[in-house]
């Protein structure tokens, strides 16, 4: 029986569904891949364990390089977290016993009458109601002495002018140490630059917060000299004061935050002392802090 060519036999319906499936492109998917690459990792691997043993070691120094950096890291972790579960207690240091007195919470003190127990606190200070730290009572404004004025301040002389001008700068630190400016305000002039700064200042620390231990000391006396009238802006019966001070800006609390600045400075200040109305009035300031 003759087989007639290719090209002469009937195309059937069979035939052309094959043809169809076979000219069709293949969907290689990434699983397809994944399985045929483990597929033929297997049919490569070595029989037994000695001959993987040998496979695993007989390679590249760099690869080696690799698997020693995978060790090293593992094991860095592993104690990383070791250490921290020491130090946050989540279990104990290797070789330590845990005792009784570790494992039982301590007694707490009885609370006494005088301070109670749920007093708010804050960096070992007590939180007012107003949500500021209460001041020390040992450092509270009432252990500060006001300023007196020297009988010589109230002369109409060069010397009491520089002592008038000395106690106004007392009365400058009493106002920082107390909150109290209206000494202050009572021996100077509205208007002076240098005095309605300081005033501000203080008000503005006092109502939320307080200052104590600022000191503050003339160490030097620069100049003591009369001042003509319109000089500088100089008012009549002037007399320009300028000495050198030693600073300390002491404790200082804002809110629920103290500072300490217990280091010292130098600075300059000059006043214009004016004789008015029978005393001495401070009518201008001034002040350079040195470096």
């Amino acid at each position: 029986m003759m087989v007639p060519p290719l090209s002469e036999r009937p195309v059937t319906e069979e035939d052309e569904e094959q043809f169809r499936r076979e000219s069709m492109p293949r969907t290689y998917t990434l699983r397809q891949r994944w399985a045929d690459y483990r597929a033929e990792a297997r049919a490569n691997r070595p029989k037994g364990a000695k001959a993987r043993v040998r496979a695993w070691l007989h390679v590249e120094p760099f690869y080696w390089g690799m698997r020693a950096a995978y060790v090293v890291l593992v094991v860095g972790a592993v104690f990383a977290v070791y250490i921290n579960g020491v130090a946050n207690g989540w279990w104990h240091a290797w070789g330590e016993k845990p005792t009784v007195a570790a494992t039982t919470p301590a007694a707490r003190p009885a609370p006494s009458a005088s301070s109670p127990t749920d007093a708010a606190m804050s960096g070992g200070y007590q939180i007012g109601p107003d949500g500021v730290l209460v001041r020390p009572a040992e450092h509270a404004a009432s252990t500060y002495t006001k300023p007196e004025l020297p009988e010589e301040a109230k002369e109409n002389t060069e010397r009491g002018a520089e002592l008038a001008a000395e106690y106004y700068h007392a009365l400058l630190t009493y106002a920082w140490n107390t909150g109290d400016t209206q000494p202050l305000e009572d021996m100077s002039e509205d208007g002076d630059d240098l005095r309605d700064f300081y005033i501000s200042a203080i008000h503005e620390l006092y109502d939320h917060g307080w200052a104590y231990d600022v000191t503050s000391k003339v160490t030097r006396i620069v100049s003591v000299e009369p001042i003509t009238e319109g000089r500088l802006g100089a008012q009549a019966n002037t007399i320009a004061v300028v000495f050198g001070v030693t600073s300390s800006n002491g404790v200082r609390c804002v809110g629920q935050k103290t500072s300490v600045e217990s280091n010292e400075y130098n600075s300059t200040f000059a006043y214009y002392v004016t004789w008015k109305n029978g005393r001495w009035v401070i009518t201008s300031g001034s002040m350079a802090r040195e470096n």
